[in-house]
């Protein structure tokens, strides 16, 4: 007997009328990097880390929708093997001509069944589930599937609506619902025009001409954020209220830039903000910055030992290699893993070079055998590349954590 949340089937009615995310096909591998769904750049994020190599990789991308985030997994992790699944069958018609276009279709398996059947397709190192527990009936039951299908040791990638950022959407939502409108192409034209009908000053039309004009051009994005028959949004009480619940640990956000207060506060405010423990910290981010729309995270089923590297002994017996998710290598200005301008000076060019060319070796066969300044300032500036996510470290096997 299969398994089906409560609004699977207008969820899946929804999305084979409109597909989603409406990205165009092409030929050849996707433009680019999404880090978060490049195994190793990810898991070094959430452990500081990278993960032990030879191991069998599987990664399940669990509401795929029209592949996008398919193709990025099964190109970014060419050892893997890649399991995707959605309820959608025109949804996932487009995915699997996507990845045939792409060249990826020989290391991919698709799977036309609800998320809850997830644990059925076996235990995965890396879930990706973007998009999707929000739009469940239930989704501390989409969550729990998750959780049971993640493997020991493995990190879970989720994104999920957040309530502050999105008032005006779900204003405009309610006056559609009243309304009667429907989630078709009728539809669609009807709320195009009511939003743009608004007096010039709503701030529903403002809202939505400054924040999500360009990002709503094409019917299927619009349906998606105006239309949409199932929709839960989450404050982070709320957030870590569904994952306290599930037995995963919370990681980190995958943003988390987004959630210090320097660009928000100054001066007192700033110092008693820096004060706060984490999830306080982040509520009063939350309370402040009115544009977080989603919250994105990693979850992760232990173990899971993190690492410093604050051991000089530890850094020695490492071996590195350099992040994958970096654009213009190997050149010395580059885009780093989140496309932001990096510029290495030679002797960071140098380094990650030697890096790059000998991944399997210990980084002492970098170090002055003689010791001494030189080989204290090198251990630096390895650190320094760790921590610019330019240089992923990875411990010797029997290294627990440091």
């Amino acid at each position: 007997m299969t398994m089906a949340d409560g609004a699977t089937p207008q969820v899946r009615d929804f999305y084979n009328r409109f597909p989603y995310p409406p990205d165009p096909l092409q030929d050849g591998p996707p433009p680019g990097y999404n880090w978060r769904w490049c195994y190793a750049t990810a898991y070094s994020h959430c452990t500081g880390r990278a993960p032990d190599p030879g191991q069998p990789l599987r990664i399940l991308d669990a509401g795929c929708g029209s592949g996008v985030s398919s193709d990025y997994l099964v190109h970014l992790n060419p050892e893997a093997q890649v399991t995707a699944l959605d309820i959608s069958p025109r949804a996932l018609a487009v995915a699997q001509e996507r990845l045939r276009r792409s060249g990826g279709e020989q290391r991919i398996r698709f799977h036309c069944v609800s998320l809850l059947e997830a644990p059925s397709l076996g235990r995965f190192q890396l879930i990706n589930s973007v998009g999707v527990l929000h739009h469940m009936a239930d989704p501390a039951a989409g969550l729990a599937a998750l959780a049971m299908a993640l493997a020991d040791g493995g990190i879970l990638h989720l994104f999920l609506y957040a309530d502050g950022g999105r008032w005006e959407i779900h204003r405009a939502q309610h006056a559609l619902r009243l309304l009667g409108i429907q989630p078709d192409g009728t539809g669609v034209q009807f709320a195009r025009q009511l939003i743009a009908r608004l007096p010039e000053h709503n701030s529903i039309r403002q809202r939505h001409q400054q924040r999500w004009a360009m990002d709503t051009v094409g019917d299927a994005a619009f349906a998606d954020m105006y239309l949409h028959p199932q929709e839960t949004s989450y404050t982070l009480e709320r957030l870590f209220q569904l994952v306290e619940g599930c037995g995963l640990e919370f990681l980190g956000f995958s943003n988390p830039g987004i959630w210090q207060p320097d660009a928000l506060l100054q001066g007192e405010a700033l110092e008693r903000a820096k004060a706060l423990p984490d999830r306080q910290r982040w509520q009063l981010v939350e309370a402040l910055n009115t544009d977080i729309s989603h919250f994105e995270f990693f979850l992760g089923k232990p173990p899971l030992p993190t690492h410093a590297w604050s051991s000089d002994e530890d850094l020695w017996a490492a071996t590195a290699q350099r992040n994958p998710c970096l654009w213009g290598w190997p050149g010395s200005r580059l885009l780093g893993p989140d496309l932001e301008p990096m510029d290495l000076d030679q002797g960071d060019m140098t380094l990650l070079k030697a890096i790059d060319e000998a991944p399997s070796q210990p980084l002492r066969h970098l170090a002055d055998p003689a010791g001494g300044r030189g080989q204290r300032r090198l251990g630096e500036q390895v650190r320094a590349l760790w921590r610019r996510r330019l240089a992923l470290l990875r411990p010797t096997s029997t290294d627990p954590g440091c």
